[in-house]
């Protein structure tokens, strides 16, 4: 059924409020993690990718706030995350959006693998005729 417009409103706050929370929870990883290169320790790949995307979203989060502090700019967020796809941190982006960018990569690594596979096929074929 069709939400009432309270519980489409409190749904949002809801997602501003736990998507402000993971970044917190981000930032103050991110914080340990720099502490640690500081003092010399080496960060694994993940810790790595894990804080330079945490940088990432601190620097989208700049124009993102100026949408949620300025009143009824909120309503302009959805044609300037059109215009400007990757302005939004990633703490928050909806499950839909996560699939879809899932979606996205998995196409293109099925058409860079078939891409390969007609390229060997057709590198054997040239071979063959070659030595035959």
């Amino acid at each position: 059924g069709k939400k009432s417009l309270r519980q489409r409103v409190v749904g949002e706050l809801k997602h501003y409020y736990d998507g402000f929370h993971l970044l917190w929870t981000d930032t103050k990883v991110a914080a340990r993690m720099v502490w640690r290169l500081l003092h010399g320790q080496v960060l694994t790949r993940r810790e790595r990718r894990r804080l330079l995307r945490t940088c990432a979203d601190l620097f989208r989060l700049v124009p993102f706030l100026v949408f949620v502090i300025v009143p009824f700019m909120e309503f302009l967020l959805p044609v300037f995350l059109k215009l400007f796809p990757e302005m939004l941190p990633s703490t928050f982006e909806t499950e839909s959006k996560k699939e879809e960018k899932q979606k996205k990569k998995l196409n293109a690594k099925l058409e860079l693998a078939k891409f390969l596979r007609e390229t060997i096929v057709e590198m054997a074929k040239r071979n063959k005729a070659d030595t035959g």
